[in-house]
């Protein structure tokens, strides 16, 4: 069994197709002299592909891989439940309970274990026989064997792996010298610039094909630290884990994951950018896994809506919405509210690009982090802490706002139906006791804050940065917006378990 690239998306519409077919057709109209011999020029690329696929050929390997699948017991056929009498009845007591499975006994009802093969790709990186692949390449390999481009094969160790970027390292021991590729700089990739891809498609051995880089730093929502390179050299099964190369013949990318109905490549393919493999083989090679640096903030996204409730222009940013009680941002000053615009001297232009800041910062070092608090700006310094992979979730506190139980008090505001928070209603939307608010009773079909996705039994922590104690206060402070002319108001809200986050719903 081939290893399949990871795809992203659906199929695509027929449609499309069609119009690509067309377009060729018509092109090819025009004559050879004026539009199709540069169209063919131009694919060529330049001249020095081949002079970077001959030099670096021999450190690009695939890596074959064996799973092996415990027996099950019970059988996997099942005989049909039939009628008593029905004149099929032996039949298929002859066809299902006297003949011998494959592997098993007879009957069909002892299957054996068997063993799974798949193949990727990697590259050295070391003499030494260092190898970088994908992790879902490698991933529940029982045995991973390393195959060089002159078809010698070696055993292979698992050194370590780091799920959130998808890489694995590798080490085998060769009985010959080895050719090793040195990692380049993928942040001086142009948009446009010719890249090469090297790997195992289709199992057909190393395969090199060319194209450009389409775009940089995309999130395809495949983990929290994506940046990929998007290019349009062919990537296909058994491509995952193989480099890409610019022209002087140094890895920019990791090639990870196309876009694809079929498998094959349309021209979408991702690859993990140098600058982060890089660090992540250093930290697995150095510890075995990757140490990042931890903030304990839970972030969102800053929308036009949010940020014209905080008074920032532009939206910018990472809006805080949670701080975890052992987590280095609460010792530091930071609260829930905050918009995190400047990290340790990088600016942060979306919750994205903090996470991968932070990840990136060593622990124990201190950086100065500055935010937005009522639309001014702050510096606070933290020291960052390392993040365990193991760790519970995120736990978020918030400061006692009175705790009403006395008596149901409703309010109608947003288009919310609102009431003190009690004790009858904390077992209803079962709400912890350690949430203070106002209870969110019913949404108006239609509303803004229906189209939010606030829903009965939501608790509203505070309106426009400013805690809210009962109904009244919230109608209260919406009303008095209204008549300041905001366009909307921004809300913290919790669920029962208590976790946070910020809303902005229109005040018209």
């Amino acid at each position: 069994m081939t290893e399949a690239v990871p795809t992203l998306g659906g199929r695509l519409r027929q449609g499309l197709m069609a119009i690509c077919v067309g377009a060729s057709l018509g092109m090819a109209s025009f004559g050879a002299s004026s539009v199709l011999l540069p169209t063919l020029a131009q694919a060529r690329g330049p001249e020095g592909i081949a002079d970077v696929a001959e030099k670096v050929i021999d450190a690009v390997v695939n890596i074959s891989t064996t799973q092996n699948i415990e027996a099950k017991g019970g059988g996997d056929r099942v005989v049909p439940q039939l009628p008593p009498g029905s004149p099929f009845e032996e039949f298929f007591e002859d066809f299902f309970k006297n003949r011998r499975g494959p592997g098993g006994d007879k009957g069909g009802n002892g299957p054996r274990a068997h063993k799974v093969n798949s193949l990727g790709s990697g590259f050295i990186i070391s003499t030494d026989g260092y190898v970088v692949t994908n992790n879902h390449v490698i991933a529940d390999a029982d045995e991973i064997n390393v195959i060089l481009n002159d078809g010698s094969k070696a055993r292979a160790e698992l050194v370590g792996v780091d799920k959130k970027t998808d890489l694995a390292l590798l080490k085998f021991k060769a009985e010959k010298p080895l050719t090793a590729v040195k990692f380049g700089d993928s942040d001086a990739l142009r948009l446009g610039e010719w890249v090469i891809a090297i790997g195992n498609p289709f199992s057909l051995g190393g395969t090199v094909t060319a194209g450009i880089v389409s775009a940089r730093n995309r999130d395809i929502n495949s983990g929290p630290y994506d940046s990929y390179i998007q290019t349009d050299a062919a990537i296909n099964r058994g491509n995952s884990g193989g480099p890409l190369f610019n022209l002087n013949g140094e890895v920019v990318g990791v090639n990870t994951a196309i876009i694809s109905p079929s498998g094959g490549s349309i021209g979408i393919g991702f690859a993990v950018p140098s600058k982060t493999v890089a660090a992540v083989i250093q930290q697995l090679r150095e510890f075995k896994e990757v140490r990042r640096g931890w903030l304990g903030v839970r972030i969102q996204q800053v929308t036009d809506e949010i940020a014209e409730s905080l008074s920032i222009k532009p939206a910018r940013g990472a809006l805080v919405a949670g701080i975890d009680d052992k987590g280095p941002a609460k010792p530091a000053g930071i609260e829930p509210g905050d918009v995190i615009v400047k990290f340790d001297g990088k600016d942060i232009k979306e919750p994205k690009d903090l996470s991968r800041v932070v990840a990136d910062t060593p622990s124990g070092k201190a950086v100065d982090v500055l935010i937005i608090r009522k639309g001014a700006e702050q510096t606070k310094q933290v020291t960052i802490g390392r993040l365990d992979d193991a760790a519970t979730p995120v736990r978020v506190s918030t400061k006692p706002n009175g705790d009403n139980v006395e008596k149901t008090v409703t309010q109608k505001a947003l288009g919310l139906d609102l009431a003190n928070i009690s004790k009858d209603l904390r077992g209803r939307y079962k709400i912890k006791d350690s949430v203070k608010g106002v209870v969110v009773t019913g949404v108006d079909d239609g509303s803004d804050a229906a189209e939010k996705r606030l829903s009965a039994g939501d608790v509203i922590v505070e309106v426009a940065q400013e805690a809210v104690a009962n109904a009244a206060d919230v109608k209260k402070r919406v009303d008095q917006l209204k008549k300041d002319g905001k366009k909307s108001v921004l809300l913290l809200v919790s669920n029962g378990e208590g976790e946070l986050r910020f809303v902005a719903v229109s005040l018209k």
